[in-house]
């Protein structure tokens, strides 16, 4: 499946089930929360199932705050990128995001 399939079947689940439109944007936006705090154990705990099924869990969740909000996931996605594409700069190995203009 394409991304954009993924992200019509993951709304359709969520409308099947009543989590769209009976869900807040904040009730996803807490479970979205929730599941990100799943995927820092998972991340923590080497766990690389876990890992990998607390990130599509979060997905979901922020498909449908997404979805709550008017968007996609995809109009989400494409509006930070063009916001981060012309960034320089590089990440050291100490987590410090560094600006070109410092090297």
């Amino acid at each position: 499946m394409t991304l954009d399939e993924l992200e019509a079947a993951v709304q359709q689940w969520s409308r099947d089930r009543g989590i769209i439109p009976n869900a807040t944007r904040e009730s996803q936006l807490l479970k979205a929360v929730s599941e990100v705090g799943e995927l820092a154990d998972a991340v923590n705990k080497r766990q690389y199932a876990e890992t990998m099924d607390a990130i599509g869990d979060v997905t979901v969740c922020l498909i449908n705050l997404a979805c709550l909000s008017g968007s996609s996931l995809r109009e989400c996605l494409e509006l930070a990128y063009n916001e981060i594409k012309d960034r320089k700069g590089r990440l050291l190995p100490n987590g410090t995001f560094v600006k070109d203009e410092c090297f």
